[in-house]
């Protein structure tokens, strides 16, 4: 088997380098959920991990020849972010033509959040695959047990960030904006990343 430390190390590193959004997502659903108690705790932690083991189950079996993904295809998870962020963009604008006040634009549940990690994964799937399909088995078991402690990781430091006081207050006041600005992000990031904008 490969050299523990090295093993652990470029996990750490590759999760880290692909779950930056995942951060800053899980960061607005804490403070979301702080906020409105939608979406609860448990769900954005069960979330995450579901989101989580789908795209690295997915990559182990491409990356282990099991399955087959083209690439051209990567594009489709760019859809679930794009449309939650463009309904819940109209729908704030709806209600501010109103006179009312839109309530911040988390998504439902469980199965929004996992929903939300699957569709921001464009960039997991393509990193992951190549490097499941050249490691031993000893080090993709490792490289999964790092991911899982990396997940544990971020979702902690998202309910941190969203501890800070002035973090909820922005998201009360302007959740209904940012959060769909957000999906909107990623499913843009998504499209980039597949190679979708640039040809």
């Amino acid at each position: 088997m490969d050299a523990l430390p090295a093993v652990v190390a470029a996990a750490a590193g590759l999760f880290a380098g692909t779950n930056i959004d995942d951060l800053v997502v899980l960061s607005v659903l804490s403070a979301a959920a702080r906020a409105t108690g939608r979406p609860r705790r448990w769900q954005i932690w069960a979330g995450q991990f579901a989101g989580m083991t789908v795209l690295v189950a997915v990559s182990l079996a491409v990356g282990r020849g099991l399955a087959a993904v083209p690439h051209g295809r990567l594009w489709l998870l760019a859809l679930l972010p794009l449309g939650l962020g463009a309904a819940r963009l109209a729908a704030a604008i709806g209600a501010r033509r109103r006179g009312e006040q839109a309530p911040v634009a988390a998504p439902g549940g469980l199965p929004g959040v996992s929903g939300l990690t699957i569709a921001s994964g464009g960039d997991n799937l393509a990193a992951y695959a190549p490097v499941f399909a050249t490691i031993s088995a000893g080090a993709a078991t490792v490289t999964v047990a790092v991911f899982t402690a990396g997940t544990a990781l971020w979702c902690l430091a998202g309910s941190s960030l969203a501890s800070h006081r002035q973090v909820t207050r922005l998201i009360q006041r302007h959740g209904h904006w940012l959060v769909p600005a957000v999906y909107l992000v990623i499913g843009v990031c998504v499209l980039w990343e597949t190679g979708t904008l640039t040809g």
